[in-house]
């Protein structure tokens, strides 16, 4: 199965930029999409309905933010949205898809916000995040777990990690965050297959950092231990155009 993740900055705004022919030469078996920024029902037939797939929605309570969906070809046993808590699943930030040999979390992490007023808020929706998996790892459950998370966990995932290092996305507070989060059994899959520098999954539109390659690597995979074995290969698909992100993806 080949899976992939995207933060998509808009979906009807990539559909405008030939979304669904990639879809169809890329063909995943699992596509994970993060601030679609549009409810469903906002959205065109041939873009919910896309031939060969399910799809599964989670928009926010408010109009145009946040939002993930999930594109799949198999059906999972459940579906399943939100993290169970009000203040967190009314942004629209996660689906969780259960399909028997692994549970799937497709989750767009809060960003830290401007002056970093809202990194309270990102780091108490990490924590019920890491109780959620955590339950389900005691279950003896398997875990797959893709979006953008916001943060980049060590120096050689940002260009620039001096001059960022008081800017959300590359805090101590967060960067410790994920390191007690592979501490407690999760493996980062791309560092597991790739150890360089330069590999980045988002560039700021605004100074046009793409060409330059000033990034930072902000989307990942995740899986438990137990289930790495089962990882064969873990990517990152830099030359895919139409966002502020490239896709990141993972086959098992």
């Amino acid at each position: 199965m080949r899976l992939i993740s995207w933060n998509v900055n808009g979906i009807r705004a990539v559909q405008k930029k030939g979304f669904l022919a990639w879809v169809e030469r890329e063909g995943p078996d699992i596509l994970c999409l993060q601030e679609t920024k549009a409810e469903k029902s906002q959205l065109d037939d041939e873009l919910v309905n896309i031939p060969g797939y399910f799809s599964f929605w989670c928009s926010a309570e408010k109009k145009g933010y946040s939002g993930v969906a999930v594109y799949s070809r198999k059906a999972p046993e459940v579906a399943a949205y939100g993290l169970g808590k009000k203040e967190f699943d009314s942004e629209g930030r996660v689906i969780c898809l259960d399909y028997g040999d692994f549970v799937l979390f497709n989750i767009y992490y809060p960003n830290g916000g401007s002056g970093n007023k809202r990194v309270p808020f990102k780091l108490d929706f990490y924590d019920a995040f890491l109780t959620k998996v955590m339950a389900l790892r005691q279950q003896g459950r398997h875990i797959v777990i893709c979006g953008d998370v916001n943060t980049a966990h060590e120096e050689i995932d940002l260009a620039r990690p001096k001059e960022n290092s008081r800017n959300t996305g590359f805090l101590p507070e967060e960067r410790a965050w994920l390191s007690k989060f592979i501490a407690c059994g999760f493996v980062d899959t791309f560092r597991h297959f790739c150890k360089a520098p330069g590999c980045y999954s988002w560039w700021d539109y605004k100074t046009g950092a793409r060409a330059r390659n000033i990034g930072w690597r902000l989307d990942y995979f995740f899986v438990d231990q137990g289930f790495l074995p089962q990882v064969k290969k873990a990517f990152i698909l830099k030359d895919v155009m139409g966002s502020d992100h490239c896709p990141v993806g993972i086959e098992i």
